[in-house]
């Protein structure tokens, strides 16, 4: 019998936990994001397209986790390079994925 209630309060603690693991993730989601508007779009986009040597900016951020601003270029072989800048549009470093590029050639 104590076997058991230990057994139960184990997989209640376990639920518990997962349960909880999920509602951080679903929370902490990239779906909140915030996209940059007007002059300073313009000049991140200006600063991140001069970074990357050209491409196509095919999406932004304000308050990334890896910079002030984050803009997404698609360079024409399909790379997708997300440029991290500061407050003042000065270019903090950059992530290329290339697993999209990848993709695209297949």
């Amino acid at each position: 019998m104590l076997r058991r209630k230990r057994l139960l309060l184990f997989t209640v603690v376990a639920l518990f936990i997962a349960g909880t693991a999920v509602a951080i993730v679903v929370a902490t989601d990239d779906k909140d994001e915030t996209p940059i508007t007007g002059d300073a779009l313009s000049k991140a986009s200006a600063a991140a397209l001069q970074f990357t040597g050209g491409g196509t900016v095919t999406d932004s951020e304000m308050g990334d986790e890896e910079g002030y601003y984050e803009v997404e270029v698609t360079l024409n072989d399909g790379t997708e390079v997300d440029v991290h800048l500061d407050q003042n549009f000065r270019v903090i470093g950059s992530d290329a994925d290339k697993e999209d590029a990848e993709e695209v050639r297949n």
